[in-house]
Parts: C-alpha cells; sequence; structure tokens
C-alpha cells in the first residue's frame, strides 16, 4: 500500500484555548504515540488532514508523517482516531499511531461482494451482518478490500468468517468463527409484511367498532 505524506509541527501549547487558536489558523492539534514511541504533541495543516482523509478508508491510509522541530524527523503511521466537530464534520483532532513495517497491525477491510447468489435469483435476500473484516497483516500489504464470491450461497446459506479467502500472509485474529452474509427466505419478508397488514385491519377495526359505540341509539 502506498504511504500518503503528511508534514506536521511539533505543538508545545496544550489545553482549549490553544487549540481554539490553532484552528482559527488552519491547523488542528495531534498527538502521535505507539508502543515504542514516546507521546507528541502535533499541529497539523487541516486541509492537508481533510484532503488525504476523502481519498480512502482512514482506517486503512499509512502515512509517510514528516515531523518538523527541532530537528525534522519522519514516522510511518496511521489514524488511530479522528474527531470532527457535530456540525461541520471538520476534523478538530487527530491520534496518529506509529507503526513498524515489519510488525502486523489490525486492520478493519470493508467486504465487497460479487455475482448473485441463488438464493437471491429465488427471492431471498442478502443481509451482509459485517460490513467490514478485522484482518492481521503487515501495514505495507493492507488490501483495499476483501472480495467475497456469493453466487454459490443458497436461500438459508451462511458464509462465516473462516470460509472467507483473506489472501496470502493476512490472517484472521477472532476466535469465533462468526456469520459474515447470509441469505434470508423470502417467507420471512413475507411473514412480516402479512402481519403488518393485519395489524392495519384490526386497527381499523378497533376504530369502526369505537364510531359505532359513541354513535347514538335513534329514536323509533
Amino acid at each position: 500500500m502506498e504511504k500518503l505524506e503528511l508534514t506536521t509541527k511539533v505543538r508545545t501549547t496544550v489545553g482549549n484555548g490553544p487549540a481554539r487558536e490553532l484552528r482559527r489558523q488552519g491547523a488542528i492539534p495531534a498527538v502521535l504515540y505507539g508502543p515504542d514511541t514516546e507521546s507528541m504533541k502535533l499541529s497539523v495543516p487541516a486541509k492537508a488532514l481533510e484532503l488525504i482523509t476523502k481519498s480512502a478508508n482512514i482506517g486503512q491510509l499509512l502515512l509517510n508523517l514528516t515531523i518538523e522541530g527541532d530537528e525534522t524527523i519522519t514516522k510511518t503511521a496511521m489514524i488511530r482516531e479522528l474527531q470532527v466537530h457535530p456540525l461541520s464534520g471538520s476534523p478538530i483532532h487527530v491520534d496518529f499511531y506509529e507503526v513498524d513495517m515489519h510488525r502486523k497491525i489490525n486492520v478493519s477491510i470493508p467486504i465487497v461482494t460479487v455475482g448473485k447468489s441463488k438464493g437471491v435469483e429465488l427471492g431471498g435476500m442478502l443481509q451482509l451482518v459485517r460490513r467490514e473484516l478485522e484482518v492481521l497483516c503487515l501495514p505495507i500489504e493492507i488490501p483495499e478490500f476483501i472480495e467475497v464470491d456469493v453466487s454459490d450461497l443458497d436461500i438459508g446459506d451462511s458464509l462465516h468468517v473462516d470460509e472467507i479467502e483473506l489472501g496470502e500472509n493476512i490472517e484472521n485474529p477472532a476466535d469465533v468463527n462468526y456469520t459474515v452474509i447470509t441469505v434470508l427466505a423470502p417467507a420471512l419478508e413475507e411473514e412480516e409484511e402479512e402481519e403488518e397488514e393485519e395489524e392495519a385491519v384490526e386497527g381499523e377495526a378497533e376504530a369502526e367498532e369505537g364510531d359505532e359505540a359513541a354513535e347514538p341509539a335513534s329514536e323509533g
């Protein structure tokens, strides 16, 4: 996987006031940490970060982080957490995690299905129980997505994580063989629709009975 370039600066100020001032200047506060790295406070150009985070899934981004301070150093890092403003959606803080290019890490990779399942052709519904898979791999080997062929899935069939080909040198770290994809029977959908229709009819009947009870008896 290609590493994206991002330049940051060492930050010496802390607290809400300095953080707001930093954002007014077009930057956001950040921090870099890792298992073998002493935590560093940084500032990041907001526009540069926004461009990078819009280019791909942030959980898969591999960054070549240039850090300017008393001396300029370079670290390989990933975005561990990105905080955004609740209204504007703009980044307001970012946590970088330094990675060792020779050590496997846990990442979440989106699933892409290919083919049309037998069950769907018979009227069933394909359900993605998991839209992402957590895998263990080297940073340079992080896949963009995991392709899953669903052609052989019939109504009632399920595909579990142990049945999915992850690729060379990519591991499944989960202890449980959980369900990833299943094909629901059309009868389940029909039953739900029938129940909703019956409830609607019953509700209308009750309303009519109530109206009749409320009408005064006619004089004969």
